[in-house]
């Protein structure tokens, strides 16, 4: 049995890396956005407990996945059944150079005009990552990381091993 937690920064490449672990291992693959977040303008967060009760619907109905987000507040919750925890983790400018390779993310925005005018902010909040210290940050995805006594792995670049386990 396969479960997979991926997290880390904004553009980090935590999307293609459970993307890849997906089509490996045929996991079902979950990005917390899609449960994170209200269908309001502007964009607020769901109630925790809401997005952790449609998180464990999604545990009761797969049992091989990879889920990945920066929600390290979510990723808690479940953290103690996942048999591998990846930290994807690269230096600032290597997510915002990320950030400006990333097609289209349907499942996110209406259009790519639309993912396109979002990218300042963007690039904003990916700057921020090592200064904030919210369930978003650099800290809390470090506590994460360092408190989960199971499989784990830091990549601290885009260059990976092959995905073999």
């Amino acid at each position: 049995m396969k479960k997979i937690i991926i997290f880390g920064n904004s553009s980090s490449g935590k999307s293609t890396l459970a993307k890849q672990y997906a089509e490996r291992f045929s996991l079902t693959h979950l990005d917390l956005d899609s449960l994170a977040w209200q269908d309001t303008v502007p964009p607020q967060r769901r109630d925790l407990q809401d997005s952790v009760n449609e998180l464990n619907n999604f545990l009761a109905l797969n049992d091989n996945w990879v889920i990945e987000g920066v929600y390290a507040d979510l990723l808690s919750s479940i953290s103690y059944q996942a048999t591998k925890m990846v930290f994807v983790n690269p230096d600032i400018e290597t997510c915002i150079a990320n950030s400006k390779n990333r097609p289209w993310e349907p499942h996110k925005y209406e259009s790519k005009g639309a993912q396109d005018d979002n990218f300042q902010m963007l690039i904003g909040w990916i700057r921020q990552y090592p200064e904030r210290n919210d369930e978003m940050s650099l800290n809390a995805h470090r506590k994460l990381f360092d408190e989960h006594p199971g499989d784990k792995i830091e990549y601290t670049s885009n260059e990976r091993a092959p995905i073999n386990e």
